[in-house]
């Protein structure tokens, strides 16, 4: 297969690599002509993903015209927030029949959207749409070490079509027809990941962080369901173990967000010297209007929001979580299952 990965960061290089060893034509995407000169040079994405040697059958290129030309497949692995923008632009005007691979995760803040809404509002795509999550940090992937994620699609033909380009010895891939609920789950773990990172860089222990995992998987399952995704997706890789993987890894971005502020940092000086996109910080903002259109109580999501953008500080957002009125463990599901 032809394939065109958009965006050269850490997960579209480390897709580049996967993909070359499934032997594909690959061609990786970079925005940044400066950077791509440097990759061209090394054959090391030493920004985003240093330490690993991209293929020299991995072809290169900043030219979007290039980059689409005979495309088969088109991974976007750009942030939610630029995703419009990328594809907005006239040289995707020729996607139709192609199949859309999504590998990123949040929401739109301006729109609310999910990324397969804006891919059906800007190209008109739904049947050939895909979200591939779970939980695979690229620097694990692109060293071969086992990793099991899940590709969703609305059309089951094409999950399984996805699901063969992917799946090798070293990346197993699984499928479902819960677009919903794998965006979902993908993009509102990032919000505990950076509540948990919170509490460890205060010097909260292992009970701390086991709850406010246990207690945000039922704040992602309250709006996820409310919003149409199916319950049992958050029992899966796109769910609880995307949201295991990112609270507990020296890898995660939003932990590592989180664990500054719990440590004193404000959120400007931490962006300020971060190279990386922490999508959490951002799905946050989305999260928060999400809850009150939906009317879903989110009291984590709604404290890291206070902690992030309102200058709260940390201790207090615990101790007023901590105080809240008692209630049921299991509460505010729309449906009469659990898992």
């Amino acid at each position: 297969m032809k394939i065109s990965i958009i965006g050269s960061g850490s997960w579209g290089t480390a897709l580049s690599i996967l993909l070359n060893d499934n032997k594909h034509k690959v061609k990786l995407w970079f925005r940044r002509k400066e950077l791509l000169e440097k990759v061209k040079i090394e054959r090391e994405n030493s920004i985003y993903l240093p330490g690993v040697k991209i293929p020299d059958e991995v072809f290169l290129t900043s030219d979007l015209n290039e980059a689409l030309d005979g495309a088969e497949i088109i991974v976007l692995a750009v942030p939610t927030q630029h995703l419009r923008g990328i594809i907005s632009r006239e040289e995707f005007k020729n996607c139709k029949g192609k199949i859309i691979v999504n590998v990123a995760k949040g929401i739109e803040n301006e729109t609310l959207m999910r990324i397969s809404e804006i891919v059906h509002e800007v190209l008109g795509v739904d049947e050939n749409y895909c979200v591939l999550s779970g939980p695979s940090h690229a620097e694990e992937v692109s060293r071969k070490m086992p990793t099991a994620v899940v590709v969703a699609s609305f059309n089951k033909d094409v999950a399984k079509f996805v699901q063969d380009v992917f799946i090798n010895n070293y990346f197993r891939v699984y499928t479902s027809e819960d677009v919903v609920g794998v965006e979902l789950g993908g993009a509102l773990k990032n919000i505990i990941a950076i509540a948990t990172g919170i509490a460890d860089g205060i010097g909260f222990g292992d009970n701390t962080r086991a709850a406010i995992m246990t207690r945000g998987i039922a704040e992602i399952v309250r709006l996820g369901i409310a919003m149409g995704a199916k319950l049992e997706t958050f029992a899966g890789l796109s769910g609880i173990g995307d949201l295991i993987v990112t609270c507990t890894s020296k890898y995660s971005r939003n932990r590592f967000v989180g664990e500054q502020i719990g440590r004193g940092k404000k959120l400007d000086e931490i962006l300020k010297d971060m190279v990386m996109v922490a999508e959490g910080i951002w799905t946050t903002i989305s999260a928060v209007k999400l809850s009150k259109k939906y009317d879903i109580e989110m009291p984590i999501t709604n404290s890291v929001y206070d902690v992030l953008f309102n200058g709260k500080d940390p201790m207090s957002a615990t101790s007023e979580l901590m105080g809240r009125s008692a209630k049921p463990e299991v509460w505010g599901l729309k449906s009469n299952k659990l898992f």
